[in-house]
């Protein structure tokens, strides 16, 4: 009699057991499906303050897509490294620093000067707004830096980015792989390397002519 009582008494418990976690687990899927779902971030953008800006100029994708882009574009393609000295402040120009942002959350920071003398230049401090690890360093910057700042509202002068001609007289881009100062600068290193090869070899046969006209020279003597 004892044991049938245990056998009941437990499986009556079991089945408390069972049903309250089904019911917990309701209860969960039910708070899951009346909680309001996260708010999307907003879309990605850029930030731009400086030289007779009297309020930062906002840029959003969702909105402003191709002026994003194009912002974007002019300090994507920066190496790790760069060179630790710029030009002197006077030769700098106007400054214009911008903030590309992830959602509505500072990520990167760059300040731009498309007027600087001798082209245009991209400082990349090396305190970043998402606090990653990065060099400083100054870089050259596209050819078209003072027109795309120009064309999405940054008060600058019209600068002569394009030239004339092409189909019916109008205006043409100049090609990207001109805009490149990487490899612009890569072309100069290797023709500076091509030029000191020849140099050296030009030194190498005066050296060893002299050698010879030396030996020559002793040899008569003798």
């Amino acid at each position: 009699m004892v044991r049938k009582v245990k056998r009941l008494l437990a499986a009556v418990t079991g089945v408390l057991i069972a049903t309250g976690c089904a019911l917990a687990l309701v209860g969960t899927e039910a708070a899951r499906a009346a909680a309001p779902a996260a708010p999307k971030p907003p879309p990605a953008g850029v930030d731009i303050t400086g030289d007779r800006l009297t309020q930062p100029l906002r840029l959003r994708a969702d909105t402003q897509h191709a002026e994003v882009v194009a912002v974007i574009d002019q300090v994507s393609w920066l190496g790790r490294t760069g060179l630790q000295r710029g030009p002197a402040a006077k030769d700098l120009g106007p400054k214009y620093t911008v903030v590309v942002l992830v959602g509505d959350v500072p990520k990167q920071t760059y300040d731009l000067y498309p007027l600087a003398k001798g082209g245009p230049r991209v400082y990349r401090p090396a305190k970043q707004p998402d606090l990653s690890k990065t060099r400083a360093g100054w870089f050259l910057g596209r050819l078209n830096m003072s027109e795309t700042l120009r064309s999405v509202g940054v008060p600058l002068e019209r600068q002569f980015d394009t030239v004339s001609g092409g189909v019916g007289g109008g205006e043409r881009v100049i090609p990207e792989e001109s805009l490149n100062p990487v490899q612009d600068i890569d072309e100069a290193l290797a023709e500076l390397q091509r030029l000191l090869l020849l140099n050296v070899g030009v030194v190498l046969v005066i050296t060893v002519g002299l050698a010879g006209i030396a030996l020559l020279v002793r040899r008569r003597t003798r």
